[in-house]
């Protein structure tokens, strides 16, 4: 994105294009993008229609341990995916609290909990740069492919790291770059957008989480994100400004063997 974007218009870029992606769906099939990134049929089944909306790179749900009474932190809830996964898995004496800055997301989530009936997950508007969470108040704290779009990943893992309680756990997947991006791309408000150009080098990724606080930081799954583009054609808008961008679609597929989809877990 253009280096000389302040924080607060990166923000806004993002809200703006993933508040009309709340009312609008277009490109490859929610479930079918899941089934690729590992939700099974039980997963699928746990979340009310509309809250699927294909924008995750991974399966923090799958792989966070979930217990029952656990409280559960999403960061980037969106339309409540994962978050109403997570209810499930904790029960009724658990919670689940999703957080997104998108109002139109946060509408669609909380109208999507109405409709199921969904008594211990609930969804708040706001950064997750600054948490409307108290402290040391959460058990899990999840995230699925938002915070590469944050323009301060390091406030996101420090305000992770606040909210959790001692021994609490972070399990995020999210895109990390094993080899910097061509300009073209980096500097691209669609490939930013798009979860791309915000993704920053796997090791600093990683040594943020660490500098945040958290010991045992590790990458527990990864995926070459060529497979994300499996059956994708360029019906999204969105997917195909990335597309001109990076030169082709080929050009794009050549590029994503340097992008991974990373699962990364941490402790407080």
């Amino acid at each position: 994105m253009a280096d000389d974007m302040s924080a607060e218009a990166v923000r806004e870029t993002v809200r703006a294009r993933y508040g009309a992606r709340a009312t609008t769906c277009c490109g490859p099939s929610p479930d079918r993008v899941a089934r690729t990134l590992g939700y099974d049929d039980a997963a699928l089944g746990a979340a009310p229609a509309g809250a699927n909306l294909g924008l995750g790179c991974g399966n923090p749900t799958a792989l966070a341990s979930l217990r029952a009474g656990d409280v559960v932190l999403d960061l980037g809830a969106g339309a409540g995916f994962d978050a109403f996964i997570a209810a499930a898995a904790v029960g009724p004496t658990g919670r689940v609290i999703g957080v997104d800055m998108t109002p139109e997301m946060v509408a669609k989530a909380r109208d999507n909990a109405q409709r199921a009936g969904a008594a211990n997950v609930e969804f708040r508007q706001g950064l997750i740069e600054a948490l409307p969470v108290d402290d040391a108040s959460v058990d899990v704290v999840i995230s699925n492919c938002v915070i590469n779009l944050s323009p301060e990943k390091d406030r996101v893992f420090r305000e992770a790291f606040r909210v959790l309680r001692p021994g609490g756990r972070l399990m995020v997947s999210d895109i990390v770059l094993d080899a910097p991006l061509p300009d073209a791309l980096r500097t691209s408000v669609e490939a930013y957008v798009g979860c791309i150009a915000g993704a920053v080098l796997r090791a600093d990724y990683l040594r943020t989480i660490r500098e945040a606080g958290f010991h045992d930081v590790a990458v527990v799954q990864e995926r070459d994100a060529s497979v994300l583009l499996t059956g994708v054609d360029c019906a999204d808008p969105l997917l195909a400004a990335v597309v001109q961008a990076a030169g082709g679609m080929e050009q794009l597929r050549r590029l994503a063997s340097n992008v991974a989809s990373v699962a990364v877990s941490a402790t407080r």
